[in-house]
């Protein structure tokens, strides 16, 4: 089914006038074949907007293990198996820059999966779960929900946990992975006019952007990783330096091993081995979390970056943190937190979507050390930068006068 031009708005989608306008019985095409799968992709070509989906496995790797790939225009869904294919030239060229606008729900995995099989990074794209928080609702709404919300049918649950690599599919695990994208054309379709009626367009549009920028996961990333510890302020700077050199290590070795962060040690063990700096094998054993197996095939690396840490200069060490539990910290988050508050009541959105708890920790932390501050960019930055530039402001003015 073509995606309708006189679809209602959202306002007038109350749940007595909500109507399927998509078909809970899709066309579906199983890809197999090289020619089959190009022949879909001349056929997808030309669409205005394209749905797509994956499938895929990941509970013994890191590297997500493609399972399916799901594409609609909102008319036929087509099933490609990439246990079966690799991706051709002419799958790369849709799924890319020269194809049509890709539409996915909650899309980072499946960028990834995408990435990492078809060697292409997907775009244009919008996230339908970013458009619906963009319009108010809650911030990572579900796809069955989505649905339910935009046309008041309800989406079976049965498949959910379906093993996807066996083959052949089942009859009810193929309808499941269609319904997953074809009703995506049409709710964008009712999603694009109500941010344009709002205004908030630009907004989805930059937010995608970002996506599209950070696919493809940067190695370079893996020097910040420790910051998503919430205790690092706990550790003194020596242990900072530390966890930060031990979560390098762990996030190379779990890329070249392809196995599951949780598999090779966590955050928390690779937390508590650089609060407690171990100079042998003895004190490692003794920290807590760390196992028997841990200390003999690890021992030896763990060892080597602690002690690397421990001889670096004091020049090169990273600064402290400052305790969230102080009242220098708490009066000037809860100051930048009332900010984004208000601003999202304004705007009859989530307040995370404005600003996330970590975002408003580091400005925390840049304005008490007198660092330049990581104010927001783009849509958020107009809306807020200002008013948060300004509320340290006053906090600081406060405590020069006291």
């Amino acid at each position: 089914m073509n995606a309708r031009h006189d679809l209602p708005s959202q306002e007038s989608l109350t749940p007595k006038t909500k109507v399927a306008f998509m078909s809970l019985d899709p066309t579906i095409h199983w890809i197999d074949t090289t020619a089959a799968l190009d022949a879909a992709c001349a056929k997808l070509g030309d669409a205005e907007a394209l749905a797509v989906d994956t499938e895929f496995f990941r509970e013994s790797t890191f590297h997500p293990v493609p399972a399916l790939l799901q594409l609609s225009s909102g008319q036929d869904v087509y099933l490609i198996d990439p246990q079966a294919l690799s991706a051709t030239p002419a799958l790369q060229r849709l799924l890319g820059e020269q194809g049509p606008l890709k539409l996915l729900h909650a899309s980072s995995e499946d960028l990834e999966v995408i990435g990492n099989w078809a060697g292409v990074v997907m775009q244009p794209l919008i996230d339908t779960q970013l458009a619906q928080a963009l319009l108010g609702e809650v911030p990572s709404m579900g796809y069955q929900r989505l649905v339910e919300h935009w046309t008041g049918d309800v989406l079976p649950k049965d498949e959910t946990r379906s093993d996807w690599l066996t083959r052949p599919l089942s009859e009810a695990q193929a309808r499941y992975a269609a319904l997953d994208v074809i009703y995506l054309p049409g709710i964008w379709a009712l999603q694009r006019q109500a941010l344009e009626d709002l205004d908030r367009l630009a907004w989805l549009e930059e937010d995608c952007a970002a996506l599209v920028a950070q696919a493809g996961r940067d190695v370079d990333s893996d020097s910040g990783w420790h910051r998503r510890h919430r205790q690092l302020w706990r550790l003194a700077a020596r242990s900072i330096a530390a966890y930060q050199r031990l979560t390098i290590w762990r996030e190379a070795e779990i890329r070249s091993r392809d196995m599951p962060r949780s598999w090779l040690v966590s955050d928390n063990v690779l937390f508590a081995i650089a609060d407690a700096m171990p100079t042998n094998r003895y004190e490692l054993a003794a920290v807590e979390g760390v196992k028997p197996p841990l200390v003999k095939r690890e021992g030896d690396a763990l060892l080597a970056i602690v002690r690397e840490a421990a001889h670096l200069d004091g020049d090169r060490l990273p600064d402290v943190l400052p305790s969230p539990m102080s009242g220098p910290f708490k009066r000037r988050f809860k100051a930048l937190k009332s900010q984004a508050n208000s601003t999202a009541e304004r705007l009859g959105v989530a307040p995370e979507l404005l600003a996330r708890r970590r975002d408003l920790e580091a400005l925390v932390v840049a304005d008490l050390e007198r660092q330049p501050l990581p104010l927001p960019e783009g849509w958020r930055g107009e809306l807020l930068a200002e008013n948060f530039q300004r509320a340290l402001s006053e906090i600081d003015a406060e405590a020069e006068r006291n």
